[in-house]
Order: structure tokens, then sequence, then C-alpha cells
């Protein structure tokens, strides 16, 4: 990488530095609200936030895994639910890579353009010149900061049968559509995240022309051959979430470490003159520096793999998947331990604590962090498939 261009992809993460101590302050509106703040929203646009992983041709950073996660984690350590929306919606700017360069610009080329997009769901009916639809689809993480909105679907014929791939699975397209052709759905009420405002939405009889439609994580069909899209984007997404949750732990660490310095209680020592409460932060601190380095070992192997290769193996993509639940998990275990070490300062919403608690468990619900992905990569090891384990320290 040149000096430019390294100074750009740093220049990602000091931007995040920089608007943290805004989005700490607007945190609790965030939380009350359950969406992003109009003034957050400003400061990630105009610092180019969401355009983390768009291609470079669409005026984005298209910066490499190391950053974004670094990016995320430095935005998690002042709000989760703001470090979750930035994570999702970049991520799902990598389907740029996928689109025509024409609707790829209209879609992702101005500053404010944002897209945002739920679970997978639905078949589309093949029609001359694209797709029609009529559905519904959930967990649709920032998309109260979106314009557009996508949707992963399968494809009926115009016989009724499903379209396949060669390996015989059901082809999935992701469709893009504008925002104002759908209809949103207010359904997040919830006990943590509350501020990613993850909604349901709704198209009724939807035309989708068939370039507003693109075969996502397929490398085939790549447009954009940059060496981030190299890897899929459930790949980036465990990697994402993961450094949102060591920021969240990270923070919630920090408060009780500062809370252990000065509390005092009648008749009881100082917690930090409390030997169980020393040994206590330094084994958590050390579980956490653990989880962060291995996380983040393995997003630098991947990367070197892509590197090297062009794409991410399978055996790559598992150790992200391992890397990804173990650390959501391990940055679990710190947040409890630090809540509990708080005692009864951490109930009060006026402490860092509570929400910081809720929105730790609420990362650990999510997809990424299921413990049958352990059940996965140890199926591949036992039949000898090779996971990597990251590069030598």
């Amino acid at each position: 990488m040149n000096k430019p261009e390294a100074a750009r992809i740093a220049g990602l993460v000091d931007r995040a530095k920089a608007i943290a101590p805004l989005i700490a302050a607007e945190a609790d509106e965030i939380e009350r609200t359950r969406r992003l703040t109009p003034k957050v929203v400003s400061a990630l646009v105009e610092n180019g936030l969401y355009k983390s992983l768009l291609p470079k041709s669409i005026g984005g950073f298209e910066s490499p895994p190391l950053a974004f996660m670094e990016m995320l984690e430095e935005i998690a350590t002042a709000d989760a639910s703001t470090a979750w929306c930035v994570g999702q919606c970049s991520v799902v700017g990598m389907t740029a890579a996928y689109l025509d360069a024409e609707i790829a610009h209209q879609v992702f080329g101005k500053p404010n353009d944002i897209m945002a997009w739920g679970a997978i769901a639905h078949a589309v009916q093949a029609v001359p010149g694209g797709y029609t639809i009529s559905a519904r689809w959930d967990f649709a993480s920032g998309s109260r900061q979106a314009n557009w909105l996508g949707a992963h679907v399968q494809i009926r014929e115009a016989d009724g049968s499903l379209r396949m791939k060669p390996d015989g699975t059901p082809e999935i397209r992701t469709i893009v559509f504008p925002m104002s052709s759908a209809t949103m759905h207010d359904m997040w009420n919830v006990i943590g995240l509350c501020g990613t405002g993850t909604d349901s939405y709704s198209v009724d009889n939807l035309f989708i022309p068939e370039n507003f439609s693109a075969l996502r994580d397929d490398f085939r069909a790549l447009r954009e051959h940059g060496p981030l899209y190299g890897i899929t984007t459930y790949s980036m997404f465990g990697l994402g979430f993961g450094a949102v949750s060591l920021g969240v732990a990270r923070a919630t660490l920090d408060a009780a470490t500062d809370l252990a310095r000065n509390k005092h209680s009648a008749g009881i020592a100082a917690m930090k003159d409390n030997s169980a409460v020393q040994g206590l932060i330094g084994r958590t601190e050390a579980k956490l520096r653990a989880a962060r380095a291995y996380h983040f070992s393995t997003a630098s192997a991947a990367w070197q793999e892509i590197l090297n290769t062009g794409r991410l193996s399978e055996q790559g993509r598992a150790a992200i998947r391992l890397s990804a639940t173990y650390t959501i998990h391990q940055a679990a275990e710190v947040v409890d331990t630090a809540y509990h070490m708080a005692g009864a300062t951490a109930v009060f919403k006026s402490n860092p604590f509570e929400r910081r608690f809720r929105d730790m468990h609420a990362i650990a619900q999510q997809i990424q962090s299921r413990d049958t992905h352990y059940e996965d990569v140890g199926k591949m090891i036992l039949t000898n498939s090779v996971i990597p384990r990251g590069p030598t320290i």
C-alpha cells in the first residue's frame, strides 16, 4: 500500500475518533428516540464513514478489514447502536461491487446515499425486463437513515419453478429499490441496540428492473476487482460485529475500572485496595485483550490470503466464523463481569453500565454469535479441513 493510500485508510479511524465524543453525547437521545440523531447522522455522512467499504470508483474508502474493524470498535465505545448501523450499512454497500456501474453510482454515488436490508426471505416472480414481488422483510438495521433498500430473494420462473444454481441450490439475488417504494413498519421495541431502528419493510406488486439486482457474494458476478471484494459480505459482517462487541466491552470495563479507582463504601475497603477486585480486573483485562488479538489476527490472516490468492477460501471463512462467535461471547463475559463489579451503581440509567449491558446481550443474540458456528467449524476440523490459525505473533 502506498503512502497516500495508507494515510487515507488511517484517516478513516481518525475520523471515527474525532466524532466519538459527539456520538457519546447523543447516546441517550439515540436510545430514547430509537434512531440515530440528525447530528450523528450528519457527522457520519460528512466524514464518509458509511462509505468505508464502498468501491473507490464510487467515492468510497474500499478500506481493508482491519481499518473497518478499528473504526467500528472506536464508534462502539461511544454508542453500540451507532456502530451497529455504520457496520451494517457499510457492508451492505459492498453490493455496489456486483451492480452495473451506472446503477451502483445511482444507488451509492451521493454522500448521503445509504442502503439497508433485511433477512433472506421470499421469491420474486421473473417477468420480461426484471422481477415483481409483494412481500415483507424484517431486521433492516440502519433503515431509518437509509434512502435505498435491498432484499435477498429466490427467483420464481414463469413456469413456477425456482431458478437453480449449477450446484443444485436455489439462486439468491439481491434486489435494490428506493426507500420510497416500500412501506416501513415500526416494530423495533427491544431490550438493547434500541437506536438501530431495525424495522421491517414491505412492498406491494413492486417491479424491479433486471439491472437493479445482483448476485451478491458470487465472485463470478463481481464488477469491481479490488482485493476487498475477495471476501463475502457474510464474513465481513462477522469481522465488523465482532469489533463492535469489543468496543462495547472495552467501554464497559473501562467504566468499571474508573469506578473502582474512586468508589468507597462505609466500613468497606476502597475497591482499588481490594485484592479480589484487583485480581478480577487483571483477569478480565487479559480476557478482553486476548479476544481482540485473536479476532484481529484472524482478520489479518484472511486479508493476507486474499492479497495472495484474490479470494478468501472456505477455510478462511470458517476461521472468521469461529473468531467472530468466540469474540462476541468473550465480550459478553467481560461486560457481565464489569456490570456485576459495579454493584448497585450499574442499575442506574445515569451511569455507563446498564445500556451497554443490554446492548451487549442484544449483540450476543445476533446470527453471527450463534453456538452452531462452533459445530460447523468442529465438523470441518474433524473432516481434516485445515482452519487457518492466524499469523504468528
